[in-house]
Order: C-alpha cells, then sequence, then structure tokens
C-alpha cells in the first residue's frame, strides 16, 4: 500500500515566467489588481508572490467557492485581511452569490482614484482592475459571471498583449484577464497538498491513493463528523489513513477480485466527491492568531 510520507507535491509551470513579465507590463493599464483565492484554502491558493509583483496597486481579495468553506472560517479570513489594510469580499462565482459586494468593493477601494477622475474632469472614466489567481479557484467562471453570456471584449489598449483580454462589466469597471500561474515551488508541503486537494495540481502527476489519505488523516482530526455521515462509518478516529481509506471503499462495494478493496477507485471517489462540496463545508486553514 502507499506510503503517505514520500510524495511531495511540486509543480513547475513553463508558462509562469511568461505570466509574470504579462502581469508587470500590465500594471500601468490598470487602477487596481483582483485576486481570486480558495475561500477553502486562503493561504495555499494566494501566490506569495503577488504583492512583490503589484508594489503598491489597491488589492482586493476575493474568497471564491465560499459556499463548500467553513463559514466561521470565511468570516476570521475577511477579517484577517482587514486587519492587514486589504479588502476581502466572500463570493460564490457559479451562482453569483456576493458579487454584489464585489463591485461595492472595488469603489469603496478605488475612492480615491474616483475623485480623481473627477476631479480632472473624467468623471464616469472606466474603473481597470486586473484578475489574477492560480489554476482552479475560479478566475474564469468570476469574469464569465460578471461580463455576462455575451463575454463582451473592451476595445484593444495599447500595450496589452493577445494573451491578455479585457471585459466591460458595467457599473463603470472594465476586467484584464490573465493566466492563471503557479509559483516555482512549494517551501511547505501542506500547501502542496492543499491545492492538489482542490484540484489546482493536475492530477496525471500525483498518486490519488497518496492524496486521499493525505485528505482523509485531515478530515478524521478536524472534520470526522462529516466522514460519519457522508460514508456511514464509525469508529475511525484511532485508524491509519489508508485502512480509513479501505473503511470507506468497502461501504462503497468497491471490492475486485479476491475480496480485495480497489483504494485507487475509492481514492478518486474521495477527491472528486470533497472537490464537488459533497462531503459539506469544510476550511482546511483559518488565519493565525
Amino acid at each position: 500500500m502507499p506510503d503517505s510520507q514520500k510524495q511531495i507535491v511540486q509543480w513547475f509551470p513553463g508558462h509562469m515566467a511568461k505570466t509574470r513579465r504579462l502581469i508587470k507590463e500590465s500594471l500601468p493599464l490598470v487602477d487596481g489588481v483582483t485576486e481570486i483565492i480558495d475561500a477553502r484554502i486562503p493561504y495555499s491558493s494566494s501566490n506569495p508572490e503577488l504583492s512583490e509583483l503589484i508594489g503598491n496597486k489597491p488589492r482586493i481579495v476575493l474568497l471564491n467557492k465560499s459556499d463548500m468553506a467553513d463559514r466561521t472560517a470565511t468570516a476570521q479570513w475577511i477579517e484577517y485581511y482587514k486587519k492587514i489594510g486589504v479588502r476581502a469580499v466572500a463570493a460564490d462565482c457559479r451562482s453569483g452569490r456576493g458579487l454584489n459586494n464585489y463591485i461595492t468593493a472595488v469603489r469603496e477601494v478605488l475612492k480615491d482614484k474616483i475623485k480623481q477622475n473627477e476631479e480632472r474632469g473624467m468623471a464616469g472614466r472606466a474603473l481597470r482592475i486586473m484578475v489574477v489567481g492560480i489554476p482552479n479557484t475560479g478566475k474564469s467562471s468570476f469574469i464569465n459571471r460578471m461580463a455576462g453570456s455575451a463575454r463582451a471584449k473592451v476595445a484593444d489598449k495599447a500595450g496589452v498583449t493577445r494573451q491578455n483580454q479585457w471585459f466591460a462589466i458595467g457599473n463603470g469597471i472594465e476586467l484584464l484577464d490573465t493566466p492563471g500561474v503557479l509559483w516555482p515551488k512549494f517551501d511547505d508541503p501542506k500547501v502542496g497538498d492543499r491545492l492538489a486537494f482542490i484540484g489546482s495540481v493536475k492530477d496525471e502527476i500525483l498518486d490519488s491513493e497518496i492524496l486521499a489519505e493525505r485528505l482523509l488523516d485531515v478530515m478524521k482530526t478536524d472534520y470526522a463528523d462529516r466522514l460519519r455521515e457522508r460514508y456511514k462509518i464509525s469508529d475511525f478516529e484511532e485508524k491509519e489513513p489508508w485502512e480509513l481509506l479501505e473503511m470507506i471503499g468497502k461501504k462503497r462495494g468497491m471490492i475486485i477480485k479476491g475480496g480485495e478493496i480497489d483504494t485507487q477507485r475509492a481514492s478518486v471517489m474521495l477527491l472528486d466527491e470533497y472537490r464537488a462540496g459533497k462531503l459539506g463545508t469544510i476550511s482546511l486553514e483559518r488565519p493565525e492568531k
């Protein structure tokens, strides 16, 4: 059976340097930056290089997929960002819930820019926001929802490469889309694990059984009730993760020849159900006290 301690999640996207360059080149064209992160893992899904990249540009954090995160934890994250001077908004880009608060946040964060435009005789000039985010945090869903089904592109702006696209979303706001990008390496292996849990790292490069065992190791401590409810298992707190995975596979009837439990199939099922929110609202990170 797989040793869940051996494999370390790593990811080296070849287009990363290119995206960094695109962000830097586009910064003079925008008034602010919106970072899309996953509300279940706000720390791990936020690019640690972003602050250095964007400098003093106003920033808004959108905690997407908050419908799948623990509400208490999300409230703690919003307060955490407030304390460090960053406006954060919880939303669900698939349903659109919370996105009206985003429009309000943009106008509040950029109130000085709005005032400046008015003083220069440019009242009503569109506010331009760059949207950034790592893969699978919902950046595309956010832009699609905000821009509407038409996804009306704004006329090309000077200096913008073809890889970047502008979209008008109404309310005097334009969004600049950028390619999703991860950073070079994960210094903390737990960050790699959490990104893999939500699907930001391609499953093809990982061992799904190892990943499922690591997820179970976290859940049996913090969300044991969800495991009991979803998989109808009990008395598993002292079990090792691989034993727990076998219990789940057995409960779901995933038996192969010779009565052996198909833990590979059980692993894929577990990860799929977690990513789909079928295990309930779960947050794997909370801000440090």
